[in-house]
């Protein structure tokens, strides 16, 4: 029976092996979504207010470049996860790539797509260490600890 997966990306090793894990784990009937939540940081460039602090106003350019750069290797993310899932043998009409624009957070745009009729969504562990990960929470950790009626699988 052909599902509907659902796997959240960004730019990270761990999101492809989460992605290597689908071609692996999963058969090649299932309908794939491939989906990227990327920063609004548009606004921020465009900013030219006098209130600008002087510090960031000098360093505007380079945090724009930064964030166009990031958005390219999201894009690349997207476009290596897609062939690693044809390369396995997956048709390449069952698989869609969908980035968005955040709205209320990563973890719960990431929710909120899930809730579109998927019936798996996998997600890559971020490598952090436990501390940090108690103190600041991760994306993975916020879905797991949200998403009660969508089973979840969690890639190391």
């Amino acid at each position: 029976m052909s599902q509907k997966i659902l796997i959240a990306l960004d730019d990270s090793d761990n999101a492809m092996r989460a992605v290597d894990y689908v071609a692996r784990a999963f058969t090649r009937d299932n309908d794939v979504t491939l989906f990227s939540v990327l920063m609004d940081t548009a606004a921020i460039c465009d900013m030219n207010s006098p209130e600008l602090i002087p510090y960031f106003t000098s360093q505007q350019t380079s945090f724009c470049t930064l964030e166009d750069k990031k958005k390219e290797l999201i894009s690349r993310a997207l476009d290596n996860a897609k062939k690693r899932l044809v390369d396995a043998g997956f048709d390449e009409k069952r698989i869609t790539v969908r980035s968005e624009m955040k709205k209320r957070g990563v973890a719960r745009d990431i929710i909120d797509e899930a809730h579109k009729g998927y019936d798996t969504l996998i997600i890559g562990r971020r490598g952090i260490s436990g501390l940090k990960e108690f103190f600041l929470g991760s994306i993975s950790q916020k879905i797991i600890n949200t998403v009660k009626d969508l089973s979840i699988i969690l890639v190391n």
